[in-house]
């Protein structure tokens, strides 16, 4: 692929286009990002997506940004993640410094209250969409421990009500334990 200014005006334009009309946060957007460069652009493989959103999530900061970092980083090194980074900043910065002028008129204004309702159960919808499809991903690799950990995680966060930040950190742990004694001791042999 090549990086010339082409390139990277596509990769700002893909960044910004998504964080301005995304309303919902990383959740949200995180799928849509899915969407466009794994399987509109093809940039990058549904696994190395699922890898990135896995870091991006257990990084401290905002999911959307984490995860713009990571992708651009990914396909352009540090001027990608510059410009992808920037590409999602700059709606939110734009679209919250125009709310904050007009914040009074908004908070009293009963059909942007109305809008903002609708839009929280368009969101849940799409977060939900986001779950369904990270465990079938998950569920296909038919790796016993990846399903047990994510059945384990899901329990601890629904039942047990284990702070998410939690679980992230000790399945991350246990992942990396996993991996570098019982995998690398079955290659091994």
């Amino acid at each position: 692929m090549k990086k010339d200014l082409k390139f990277y005006l596509k990769l700002f334009l893909a960044t910004f286009t998504l964080s301005a009309f995304t309303f919902g946060g990383g959740y949200v957007i995180v799928p849509l990002m899915r969407k466009r460069f794994v399987e509109e652009l093809n940039w990058i493989d549904e696994e190395e997506m699922l890898n990135i959103v896995a870091i991006s999530q257990s990084a401290p900061g905002m999911i959307a940004v984490n995860t713009s970092i990571m992708t651009g980083y990914r396909l352009a090194g540090v001027p990608g993640a510059v410009i992808a980074t920037f590409g999602t900043v700059l709606p939110p910065l734009i679209i919250i410094t125009i709310i904050a002028k007009f914040y009074l008129a908004f908070k009293e204004n009963r059909y942007v209250n109305a809008l903002l309702l609708g839009m929280r159960a368009g969101v849940a919808a799409v977060i939900i969409d986001v779950i369904i499809k990270m465990a079938k991903n998950i569920i296909k690799t038919k790796n016993k421990i990846s399903i047990g950990i994510m059945v384990v995680a899901l329990f601890a966060a629904v039942v047990l009500d284990i702070n998410a930040a939690l679980i992230i950190i000790l399945c991350g742990i246990f992942g990396g334990i996993y991996y570098n004694f019982v995998e690398k001791a079955g290659e091994e042999q």
